[in-house]
C-alpha cells in the first residue's frame, strides 16, 4: 500500500510531466522541431515520465499474508525459524 509520501510524490512528477510537455511544444513551436532546444525539452518529459515509472515499479506491494502478519505477528502463521 501506498504512503502519502508516494502518492504526493507520483502526482507532483505527473504534474511536473503535463508542464514539460508543454514546454516543449511551446520551445518547439518557437525554435523549430529540428532545433536542440526541442530536443533538450522533450529529453527533459523523457526523464520526467521514466522517473515516474521507477517509483511505481518501487512501490512493492504486500501480500495477504504479509499484512496479516504485520497486524498479528504471533500468529502461527507469523513465525520465523532459524535453522
Amino acid at each position: 500500500m501506498k504512503t502519502l509520501t508516494e502518492q504526493n510524490l507520483i502526482s507532483k512528477l505527473e504534474q511536473a510531466i503535463t508542464e514539460a510537455i508543454a514546454q516543449a511544444r511551446e520551445t518547439c513551436q518557437i525554435n523549430g522541431s529540428n532545433s536542440s532546444a526541442c530536443a533538450v525539452a522533450w529529453d527533459i518529459v523523457e526523464e520526467l515520465q521514466a522517473e515516474k515509472s521507477h517509483r511505481r515499479q518501487a512501490i512493492k506491494t504486500k501480500t495477504y499474508l504479509e499484512t496479516y502478519c504485520q497486524d498479528n505477528p504471533e500468529a502461527d502463521e507469523c513465525r520465523i525459524y532459524d535453522v
